[in-house]
């Protein structure tokens, strides 16, 4: 338990507190605050972030994607199980894709991972991606920080999986982990997805249903990866085929995430990748934070609607409408 700090309201305090004793319901409401988009809500929330970040740091980040229908969800279930009977404590950070429409989300990855649900040393938090690029949820990084400080020393991102953009998990994780289907492709489709050029572990999943097709495309995978430039000097990406359903080769996945965390210590690259992503964090709120002081400026507001109509409508460029708005940035 810390000390009290002057910036924590006696609420905060106590979920700072609640958290550092790993109590469930205060990590909740932790990431519940910490992703509402209300301005005193998120004063508090880097106030509770602040207090908690000296307790952080110290778990195995492991980002996982891989396109709908992959088995992410079975696939991270099954992790999660060997994971807990190994002694390791859990977190698993699932995005759902949120509608374009409605806005609204499924969030249906507890009821996908319903065997991991019931595991104490397992916690999991479904969010809404909200519009966020990146295929996570604005506030993942945050949320990353409160379970490493709630003792759990294992956290996964599971991302949205629905495109290119998403490859902004591996800013945030130390491993990034693609999940494939025996049928995903041959090896130029592969080179095509930019999201191969980052992955540090490629996984081809349901290897059982057809473990012809599954041999077939380990092959070409690594064919297709070995055109490509490694991320590290020090570490060539292995292709591994696994059954997340029959719960085979999950040990041997976990013993090459181990290989690979020791590979980058042990050249200097693992603390060197966490310094990179904290200096991201910082550039991503300093555009977040402008996005949204653009859009509260007063004459922006006053002018936003009126110049969009008149761009809809072919009436005005999207430049000239761009410029008008930027410069209302300049006037005081």
């Amino acid at each position: 338990m810390c000390e009290t700090s002057s910036s924590l309201l006696p609420q905060d305090q106590a979920l700072v507190d609640g958290v550092l004793a790993r109590e469930r319901r205060a990590l909740a409401k932790t990431i519940t605050l910490i992703e509402s988009t209300r301005a005193e809500h998120q004063e508090r929330a880097r106030a509770v972030i602040a207090a908690l970040l000296p307790q952080s740091g110290r778990s195995i980040r492991v980002g996982i994607s891989g396109s709908p229908g992959a088995g992410k969800s079975t696939f991270i279930e099954a992790l999660g199980t060997f994971l807990i009977d190994a002694g390791h404590r859990l977190a698993v950070l699932a995005v759902d894709p949120s509608s374009t429409i409605s806005g609204g989300s499924i969030l249906g990855d507890k009821t996908r991972m319903e065997s991991l649900c019931q595991r104490e040393e397992a916690f999991i938090r479904p969010s809404p991606s909200a519009g966020s690029l990146g295929g996570v949820a604005e506030r993942t990084r945050e949320a990353i920080l409160v379970c490493e400080a709630a003792g759990f020393d294992v956290i996964i991102v599971e991302t949205v999986g629905v495109g290119q953009s998403e490859t902004t998990v591996a800013g945030m994780v130390d491993a990034f982990v693609l999940l494939q289907l025996p049928n995903a492709g041959d090896e130029l489709q592969a080179i095509k997805k930019g999201i191969v050029e980052i992955a540090d572990l490629v996984v081809i999943n349901k290897a059982d249903i057809d473990p012809r097709a599954a041999a077939i495309a380990r092959s070409q995978m690594q064919m297709a990866m070995m055109m490509l430039r490694p991320a590290s000097h020090h570490w060539r990406p292995p292709v591994l085929t696994i059954s997340a359903l029959k719960k085979e080769g999950i040990a041997a996945f976990w013993d090459e995430i181990d290989r690979y965390q020791a590979t980058l210590l042990a050249a200097g690259e693992f603390e060197a990748r966490r310094r990179r992503q904290s200096l991201d964090w910082m550039w991503a709120q300093i555009d977040s934070g402008l996005r949204q002081r653009f859009r509260a400026h007063p004459a922006v507001r006053a002018s936003l609607e009126s110049l969009s109509v008149a761009v809809a409508s072919g009436r005005t460029t999207p430049s000239s409408a761009a410029k008008i708005l930027l410069d209302h940035l300049q006037s005081r």
